[in-house]
């Protein structure tokens, strides 16, 4: 028989927030403005002893991830709770970026992580514009404004400048890395080249801090009556009735072709 102080004694209970997707401005996307409430209630909704984040990420805009990292910091520093990252398929780029958030990071053997790079990816269109015998027309104040048209030939001086501000984000990403993981991170020459790393070999280089999952290493932390309250994103009208839109279904696609960067 339970004594009163067991009746009345709180079940503990840690915030599960889900983060599937790519990051950044679009309707189905992972933004700092869509998961803010969110976050929010995680944080303090029932008084958690902890709040995991559940990431299934390919990366996508570095603005965005460093928002969305930055606001799980501050809710982490104000309220004094833990969290703890654990990745599912992939936490690459961006997705690592909101990872390294965490004050833990765990995986499965398979997961994938890292690719602390960054990329642009464009077309060229100017050839077959040529051949179909339409002409560019283009007019600008500031020589710098019609940058990489896609529409144009490429020049030596935007891909220089372009070249410029990857170098100057690349920083940015591998300082947010560092002051996150710190001594944890092992002397790896390919670290923060782009490279990936699967699960044991991700924490072999400090990308991570062990293998395991959710619930397992939440029970055996915070005790086996544990209990979990789970927060992901709400999608509009248009998100569940599927892709009906063009808009929705180029998104689609572009999370896609996100994720088979890695081989998913």
């Amino acid at each position: 028989m339970k004594s009163l102080r067991q009746l009345f004694r709180k079940t503990p209970t840690v915030s599960i927030v889900r983060l599937q997707g790519t990051i950044g401005m679009g309707r189905s996307s992972l933004s700092e403005r869509a998961l803010s409430d969110m976050l929010g209630k995680a944080f303090s909704r029932g008084k958690p002893k902890a709040v995991a984040l559940e990431i299934n990420s390919p990366g996508g805009s570095p603005v965005q991830s460093a928002l969305i990292g930055a606001r799980i910091r501050r809710l982490a520093e104000e309220k004094e709770i833990p969290v703890f990252a654990f990745v599912e398929d992939v936490a690459a780029s961006g997705g690592y970026w909101i990872a390294s958030a965490a004050d833990e990071i765990y995986a499965d053997d398979s997961s994938i992580l890292g690719s602390i790079g960054v990329i642009s990816a464009g077309f060229g269109a100017h050839v077959f514009l040529q051949r179909q015998g339409i002409e560019r027309r283009v007019h600008t104040a500031g020589k710098s404004k019609s940058m990489l048209d896609p529409f144009r030939p490429e020049s030596e001086e935007d891909v220089a400048r372009l070249n410029r501000i990857l170098e100057e984000l690349h920083g940015n990403f591998i300082a947010h890395v560092k002051a996150r993981r710190g001594a944890k991170l092992a002397e790896e020459p390919e670290l923060f080249t782009g490279e990936i790393w699967l699960g044991q070999s991700a924490v072999d280089v400090g990308l991570a801090d062990g293998i395991g999952h959710l619930e397992a290493v939440m029970k055996a932390r915070y005790g086996k009556e544990l209990r979990f309250r789970r927060y992901g994103q709400k999608k509009g009208l248009i998100g569940r009735l599927g892709a009906q839109f063009t808009g929705q279904a180029l998104a689609e696609i572009e999370e896609r072709a996100s994720y088979a960067r890695f081989g998913l």
